[in-house]
């Protein structure tokens, strides 16, 4: 963090910080954020905190994954979960990497090439997540609209 503001020679507005909450909880996080953030000159902050990873947002797009992972019109079984169960995945990250598999439908050496794309497909995913759509009905999303309208007031 430090770094950062050096980096911007502390020309900072407002500092985005994104901690997944995994085992610990929302407040504990948001309490760690804080301490840290409290010895620099970060004039503003805003917490970005999943309840357990960012993955589990990009769970909720079937149509997306499939388009991600070059195989939009597949019908292979994705394994997605229902929006009410999407942040208690155990592990979204694996989910999603098994999703984005599936969803390619490929086989051989192609789908260990697919395999080995998963952070630029998870990006993408990221990038085109739409805000609007199942992802605003999550409870660390709101939160995190909270604290941006919070701040943005």
């Amino acid at each position: 963090m430090k770094a950062g503001l050096r980096l911007m020679e502390n020309r900072v507005d407002l500092v985005m910080v994104h901690r997944d909450a995994d085992n610990v909880g929302s407040l504990a996080r948001r309490e760690e954020i804080a301490g840290a953030l409290g010895k620099t000159a970060a004039p503003a902050w805003c917490p970005i905190i999943p309840v357990r990873m960012t993955e589990a947002w990009l769970l909720l797009d079937e149509t997306l994954i499939r388009q991600v992972a070059g195989n939009p019109r597949g019908k292979a079984a994705l394994g997605l979960p229902k929006l009410h169960e999407a942040e208690k995945v155990a592990d979204p990250k694996e989910l999603l990497r098994s999703a984005l598999l599936a969803a390619a439908q490929s086989t051989g050496r192609r789908r260990e090439r697919d395999g080995k794309r998963f952070n630029q497909q998870r990006r993408q995913l990221l990038e085109r997540l739409d805000r609007h759509g199942p992802v605003s009905k999550l409870s660390s999303w709101q939160q995190l609209l909270t604290d941006v309208d919070a701040i943005a007031t």
